[in-house]
């Protein structure tokens, strides 16, 4: 990551207007089947997260140098289990700011809530979320097809997940192969 600092942190209402700064833009949202959001579209999304903090989804502002540059959610399901998604503003694409707040999400999980599987979803063209996913430990499970409904029609999403032991020996640095030798 080619930026100073990044830190997550609670979402608050007052972050609408720097979250409407990727909200508004047409790239940011291509795969999504939100936005491009008028101002009161991302007023009520952020209104929506903070409010659901207390309900098992835990929406963060990711800092960037100070100014809030990105968003990282995770949402806790049944059986141990979470959900992440993380947008960035597209002036920080390719610079590992997602892959710097998915990671964080991961820690979370793992190391704070006790999870035991997280995963994560992205639509097949978005190769560059894939490979986030990817770099992170992160399997791809499969494909479920045509899931979600966006603006040019029915979307596929990759399904990738990571384990509790996966993401131990990926944090030490110990591959699958070392694992078992």
């Amino acid at each position: 990551m080619t930026t100073q600092t990044m830190a997550l942190r609670p979402l608050r209402f007052q972050d609408w207007e720097a979250v409407h700064e990727w909200a508004r833009l047409e790239e940011a949202c291509r795969f999504q089947p939100w936005g491009p959001d008028t101002p009161e579209e991302t007023r009520s999304f952020v209104r929506g997260a903070v409010a659901a903090w207390d309900d098992g989804r835990y929406v963060h502002a990711a800092e960037i140098d100070g100014f809030v540059k990105g968003i990282g959610e995770l949402r806790l399901g049944p059986h141990m289990q979470g959900e992440i998604a993380y947008g960035v503003h597209p002036e920080l694409w390719g610079r590992g700011v997602g892959t710097g707040i998915a990671r964080e999400l991961l820690r979370i999980g793992f190391d704070e809530l006790k999870l035991h599987r997280i995963w994560g979803t992205c639509d097949p063209r978005n190769v560059a979320s894939g490979r986030v996913m990817q770099k992170l430990g992160m399997t791809c499970e499969g494909r479920m097809r045509h899931n979600l409904l966006i603006r040019d029609g029915w979307r596929d999403s990759d399904l990738y997940a990571i384990l509790d032991h996966e993401w131990v020996a990926a944090a030490s640095g110990v591959t699958q192969l070392d694992a078992t030798d």
